[in-house]
């Protein structure tokens, strides 16, 4: 894990009450915007590492990894949000989110930081037509930056639902 992964690593790692987690977010970027996910989902950041491919998946589904002896399915976000594929570099990193079918690891451009945003700070999901709309859980304002907070159960657990099986 790089430097750049350190602090949150270890905010990760600290047993901090669900209390503490409440209002928590890992953010991070996709193609310049920022998005947040709840820590409480969050099990891991590491860099990014050789994906083996799985035929008959779908293109945002790159593949598998090998994490301390388990296979872990990895999504890319950008092509889950329709956008173009990005060029991996040194700051794009795997964010491993625990679900109820297992763990899976989102490819993001890059980690950001952890904030902690207040449910006062927080807007309901606007009602939009876009489909990444859908993986909105709410609008985090701070100051004048907006992080889109994402339902990683909605932008992960269809995937696993609908392909698990296909996956060692």
């Amino acid at each position: 894990m790089s430097n750049d992964f350190t602090g949150i690593a270890q905010l990760l790692q600290t047993e901090d009450s669900n209390a503490d987690l409440a209002n928590k977010y890992l953010t991070f970027l996709v193609e310049n915007q920022t998005f947040g996910l709840s820590i409480r989902n969050v099990n891991g950041i590491i860099q990014m590492q050789e994906i083996t491919p799985v035929p008959e998946l779908p293109a945002h589904v790159k593949g598998i990894i090998n994490m301390r002896g388990m296979v872990v399915p990895i999504i890319d976000v950008n092509l889950r949000f329709g956008k173009a594929e990005q060029v991996y570099n040194e700051r794009t990193c795997i964010i491993i989110l625990e679900t109820e079918q297992g763990q899976v690891g989102i490819i993001v451009d890059a980690v950001k930081e952890v904030l902690e945003i207040p449910p006062a700070d927080i807007s309901p999901r606007p009602a939009m037509g876009a489909q990444s709309a859908s993986y909105i859980n709410g609008i985090g304002k701070i100051g004048p930056k907006i992080v889109l907070l994402l339902d990683s159960k909605l932008l992960v657990g269809q995937e696993m639902a609908d392909y698990g099986d296909m996956l060692p």
